[in-house]
């Protein structure tokens, strides 16, 4: 295909407040990244603010073991170089990629919601004609990304993300930073959620968004669509 993707995973590996683990989570990856490799799109690059290893959280790992997409990603192992060995922004240039993915864990709430040098990067992509997908907590990653033109990446867009709902239900919003859905809205953005955990792809031209990890593969499918 000759199409590259950027992924863009989180460092942040515990809530600040409580210590409880947290990171990247598993199917917000495995899912797309394993519909992108079966429809021909083999190149990726993984970044995340520190580089190396990007933290899975654990909790994804045992709410996914029965799933065939997830247990391949984690014995596949160019999948596992990429997580393992991430980049860090300055490392990448963004006129090299034509898609950005942000998986979601609730890691990108606390370091990618404030990263302006990767917010850079995906303005970059996003201005030059790329695809910027952001699955469940990802969206916290388009918060900071601020286009040519000094627009927010999600004012006037459609969008969505793991709900206020969703976070009520999980009892985590007092530990947030800040509540995602407010936020994209108070940014200008167009939000639509669907009921708790059931799956939800807003696709906006070239912005494509899910609200949960039962979303994620339909995400995938999105982004090979705007690719091809």
């Amino acid at each position: 295909m000759g199409k590259k993707i950027l992924v863009i995973l989180t460092s942040a590996d515990k809530f600040p407040t409580t210590g409880k683990p947290t990171g990247w989570y598993l199917p917000e990856l495995a899912h797309p990244y394993k519909v992108l490799v079966d429809a021909g799109f083999t190149e990726f690059d993984a970044i995340s603010p520190k580089g190396g290893k990007a933290p899975l959280d654990a909790d994804s790992i045992e709410a996914f073991k029965d799933d065939a997409a997830c247990q391949w990603f984690l014995k596949d192992a160019k999948a596992q170089a990429l997580v393992n060995n991430t980049k860090v922004a300055s490392q990448v240039k963004a006129s090299e990629y034509d898609a950005v993915l942000f998986p979601g864990g609730h890691g990108p709430m606390f370091d990618l919601a404030t990263d302006a040098t990767i917010a850079k990067i995906t303005a970059q992509v996003y201005d030059k004609g790329g695809v910027v997908a952001a699955v469940c907590h990802g969206p916290a990653g388009l918060v900071p990304v601020k286009l040519a033109n000094g627009d927010s990446i999600v004012k006037g867009k459609k969008v969505t993300s793991f709900s206020n709902n969703e976070e009520d239900a999980v009892k985590l919003s007092e530990y947030m930073p800040f509540m995602l859905e407010t936020r994209l809205v108070e940014l200008g953005a167009t939000f639509s959620k669907a009921d708790n955990w059931k799956e939800n792809v807003v696709v906006d031209g070239r912005l494509i968004t899910g609200q949960n990890p039962a979303s994620s593969s339909s995400l995938g499918k999105a982004i090979v669509a705007q690719l091809k």
